[in-house]
């Protein structure tokens, strides 16, 4: 007799997960059968990380640099990290010792959420929909209710501020901003959050994550970050990363700021990972010390990858694309296509377009209920080669002609 095993938590049943990585294993699967396809499914840059970071980790093994560092991080990279984040950020005062370091940016979106709420009091927390699937998994695995803020086609995929204030109440703990923004490519310019700090400032209860994990992606003029403005530095925790940046995304390299919170996360990276890798910080002290002039190369090739895609999408028949304004994602909107070849749906037509054309996208359903009222969309990872790019949107358009009913 075989003895039942004993029963999983809800917990870790209900938990969430990233969808891209499902895809994925089905995209992995279809070519290991043999099929042709192209994938626009992961969001990471499809260039190898700078010689010179990687001769920066070939040198820290050689030199020994292999074992435990302070939970929060080497010092030279917590001062790196420190000057480059306020750098990019208007001069704001962010010393050293507000930095602490992480295997990722993602780790500390579960740190923020863990530091801000309690485990079954009802804190809420706003997040983007669509967002990133993390945001939602997180805050429910930690207890926490969610609470989706909707991002208009209209808008540029930002929300209305006028929004945020109904959402907010007296058990909200935390909002979640992400720009540049995955999946939609959004970016909330100076005067969206100033609009969104008029609203922060009624409610000093809430704690802001900025995800500017794509902050040296934006590409209509400079970056802004919502903890420039006026009483909003404290409140703020910054979230930035090696990965996108410097094309860093196995090394696991995050880095997060907030002068009151830093104690704490460092306290969660002790009780999680211990540190992040020793290895991978030398070199993220190398990828920010050193030249950027690889940085600023893939930042130009995205960009101009973002305009061959976006020029494309909008002459297929049935799709229109609005141009991002950064990261490297396009958020087209297919609901007429899907209306043209008979899909129900956006995950319909995500589905037929891998099988019947080779193409790998995901659904906006991998990123949040669908929005009422702002139809189907579709996610394209533009971190693709010009080739890439060129004959997918084209199987895209002749698989919508031939099935047009």
């Amino acid at each position: 007799m075989t003895q039942s095993l004993p029963q999983l938590s809800s917990r870790a049943q209900s938990l969430g997960t990233e969808n891209a990585f499902v895809v994925l294993a089905e995209v992995t699967e279809l070519a290991r059968q043999g099929k042709d396809i192209i994938s626009f499914c992961i969001g990471q840059p499809d260039f190898p990380a700078p010689a010179h970071v990687q001769e920066a980790g070939i040198r820290a093994i050689r030199e020994g640099k292999h074992g435990y560092t302070p939970s929060a991080g080497i010092d030279p990279l917590r001062e790196a990290a420190a000057k480059y984040m306020s750098g990019m950020r208007g001069g704001l005062p962010i010393r050293a010792e507000d930095v602490v370091v992480g295997a990722g940016a993602k780790p500390f979106i579960a740190y923020a959420i863990l530091s801000t709420t309690d485990f079954g009091a009802g804190d809420e927390v706003i997040y983007p929909n669509p967002g990133f699937p993390i945001y939602e998994s997180q805050i429910i695995a930690n207890g926490a209710r969610p609470v989706p803020i909707h991002l208009r086609e209209a808008r540029d995929f930002a929300f209305d501020p006028a929004e945020l204030e109904k959402l907010i109440t007296p058990k909200t703990r935390l909002l979640i901003l992400n720009y540049p923004h995955n999946p939609t490519g959004g970016l909330l310019g100076r005067q969206d959050l100033e609009a969104i700090a008029a609203v922060m400032r009624r409610h000093p209860q809430v704690w802001i994550y900025a995800d500017e994990i794509y902050s040296r992606l934006a590409y209509t003029g400079e970056f802004f970050s919502i903890a420039q403005l006026p009483d909003m530095y404290q409140r703020t925790i910054i979230s930035d990363g090696a990965s996108k940046t410097w094309a860093m995304t196995g090394w696991r390299i995050g880095f997060a700021s907030n002068p009151v919170l830093a104690p704490v996360f460092t306290r969660w990276v002790t009780n999680t990972d211990s540190c992040a890798s020793q290895i991978s910080q030398w070199a993220a002290v190398e990828a920010i010390n050193g030249p950027q002039d690889a940085a600023e190369m893939m930042k130009a090739s995205f960009k101009a990858r973002r305009d061959l895609i976006v020029g494309l999408l909008n002459k297929v028949p049935g799709v229109s694309c609005k141009v991002p304004g950064g990261a490297f994602y396009a958020w087209p909107n297919v609901t007429e296509a899907c209306r043209m070849v008979g899909a129900k749906d956006s995950e319909e037509f995500r589905k037929r377009l891998l099988h019947e054309a080779g193409v790998a996208v995901l659904a906006d359903i991998h990123f949040g209920s669908r929005v009422p009222g702002e139809g189907q969309h579709v996610r394209f990872s533009y971190a693709a080669s010009n080739e890439a790019i060129e004959k997918g949107v084209a199987r895209m358009a002749e698989f919508i002609r031939k099935n047009s009913r």
